[in-house]
């Protein structure tokens, strides 16, 4: 059987968007990648290019000992995590390793992410990143980890050790949030991946896709390890994305990244989840108003009345005023294993507030809450209404 046809272990997803130069600079490392023999596929997944990038990849694949494929749709701005599901949907490895069509990788990269990448591991790296001059002559023919780090300033070099210093202390101490995986480099095995229904599309423009996706994957119990002691890639000057931000804090998501109650399995990612498709926990007076028994003739078998508090809900619903009460927070350490065993998201739904939101709840009930909604006035139909709440989660995950 040829290398072309056998299943790969690996899939390595190359995102990509009119950096044709570059996209091949990143072929040509991958081509010489030593120990994976028919071990990998590539799929170049492209966020609308109209330059000569699918012709490149036409001719490359046309040669390539390895499956090359390749996946567009129209540009509507910097869509990352949706260009990155899409090359999920086309791939048959059972490991992906997401890579940026900008970054070079040293010979045995890829050997190093399919050792460590498991089922309830992912593995996390990062570049290198040379200058504007050095990126003007870059030879990918004969990269590994001397010669990137021949290449690399001593600043460079310097940031990548307080880097793996930092992945390394954050592990150590069980960190709740930290460390982080960086979008340029990061093995996530097929099955995990798809329990948290991949990359959030709701991210567009520049940043926190990958530090969402780190935090998702942490809350479903899989655990975050580096290969920064022992490769790392290397970044190939451009000029940076207009919706790029000097700093994280003022990026275009940083506000949806924040939001409370984020969903491990995000609403809008490889699939779109409706309301039914949600895990609800309910309220054991659910039934006894005619507002909650409209919201169980609306969700039908998923609003349970009797739900153990172990279960494994992602919506936890009380309605006010009632006799439903919000599970306790609980923190999720690094490397733990299993779902969460309480909902990930609180909403608390306002049955008759005439003093707007809020007024007149319990303090701890309100606070305990990370969404608060006023449910309508009976005259109006149900539907009208969940869709109104199918909006607000939506904005939560």
């Amino acid at each position: 059987m040829s290398s072309r046809s056998q299943a790969p272990e690996i899939s390595l997803i190359v995102n990509t968007f009119m950096k044709p130069r570059h996209l091949g600079l990143v072929l040509d490392s991958i081509e010489r990648q030593i120990g994976v023999e028919g071990r990998f596929e590539v799929v170049i997944t492209d966020d609308g290019s109209t330059d000569e990038t699918e012709r490149l990849v036409a001719q490359r694949a046309a040669k390539a000992s390895y499956r090359l494929a390749f996946t567009s749709r129209p540009h509507d701005g910097f869509r990352l995590a949706r260009v990155r599901n899409d090359g999920v949907r086309i791939a048959h490895g059972q490991r992906f390793l997401f890579l940026d069509g900008d970054c070079m990788l040293p010979r045995d990269h890829v050997a190093v992410h399919l050792e460590r990448c498991q089922q309830g591991v992912a593995t996390g790296g990062d570049c290198g990143r040379l200058t504007e001059s050095q990126s003007q002559g870059v030879d990918p023919t004969a990269l590994d980890a001397a010669a990137i780090g021949q290449m690399l300033t001593s600043t460079e070099q310097a940031a990548l050790r307080r880097k793996l210093r930092k992945w390394r202390w954050y592990s150590l101490i069980g960190h709740s949030t930290k460390p982080r995986l960086v979008g340029n480099n990061i093995g996530i095995h097929r099955h995990d991946f798809e329990r948290i229904n991949g990359f959030d599309e709701r991210f567009v423009g520049w940043g926190q896709e990958d530090d969402d996706i780190s935090l998702r994957l942490r809350a479903v119990g899989v655990r975050l390890e580096t290969v920064l002691d022992s490769t790392c890639s290397l970044h190939v000057w451009h000029p940076t994305d207009p919706t790029a931000t000097p700093r994280w804090r003022d990026g275009p998501n940083v506000q949806y990244f924040l939001r409370k109650g984020r969903l491990s399995q995000c609403r809008q990612g490889l699939v779109t989840r409706n309301l039914e498709s949600l895990r609800w926990r309910f309220p054991p007076d659910l039934e006894q108003t005619a507002l909650g028994r409209g919201i169980a003739e609306m969700l039908g078998p998923h609003a349970e009345t009797r739900v153990p508090d172990d279960q494994t809900a992602e919506v936890d619903l009380v309605i006010y005023p009632g006799q439903g009460r919000f599970l306790p927070r609980k923190k999720t350490r690094q490397g733990s294993r299993g779902r969460h065993a309480y909902p990930e998201c609180r909403v608390l739904l306002l049955a008759d507030n005439p003093g707007g939101q809020g007024s007149g709840v319990p303090r701890k009930l309100r606070a305990a809450a990370d969404v608060i909604l006023q449910a309508p006035a009976f005259r109006e139909p149900m539907s009208v209404w969940l869709s109104e709440l199918n909006a607000v989660l939506e904005q939560v995950g």
